[in-house]
């Protein structure tokens, strides 16, 4: 059990996949709803101040580099489009905005590309933390819904 545990951190940290495919890979290995819901929620978490602090950084210096330079534009595009549109429609409520946007589970809308515009737009690193924190529960919330009704319905 120890394994599939490790199993659902290290999902949840990859990006793209984060916890909206750690939480359904717990619920489809029938493993206990709590501890994997915990360990999906740090496992996503556990890459947001490496983020924050260094991928604009590193994107930045890499991105004219041959190799990896394609990559890079590809993903600080991806993180300024999104921190665009999160400042054009929120305004004031920015933070809320990083919230819902982590929360609601789609492609390209989890803790990694969150991190990323709120490092993008200069947002308070412990504001936008705690943002981040709310919508992975909001997402995981949404994801355990779901799980469990698909699990239903193909059992």
């Amino acid at each position: 059990m120890l394994k599939k545990y490790l199993i659902v951190l290290i999902v949840s940290m990859v990006p793209l996949i984060e916890l909206r495919g750690a939480i359904p890979y717990a619920v489809g290995f029938e493993l206990p709803l709590l501890p994997s819901y915990i360990i999906a929620i740090i496992g996503n978490l556990i890459p947001v101040p490496f983020i924050y602090f260094f991928a604009r950084n590193i994107l930045i210096w890499g991105e004219n580099k041959k190799g990896i330079g394609k990559i890079c534009r590809l993903l600080l595009n991806k993180g300024e489009r999104a921190g665009r549109k999160l400042e054009r429609k929120a305004g004031k409520g920015l933070y809320l905005a990083l919230l819902l946007f982590v929360g609601i589970p789609l492609p390209g809308t989890g803790a990694w590309t969150g991190t990323l515009a709120a490092s993008i737009l200069n947002m308070d690193f412990k504001k936008s933390v705690g943002a981040i924190f709310l919508g992975l529960i909001l997402a995981s919330l949404i994801m355990i819904i779901l799980s469990f009704g698909v699990k239903g319905i193909l059992a």
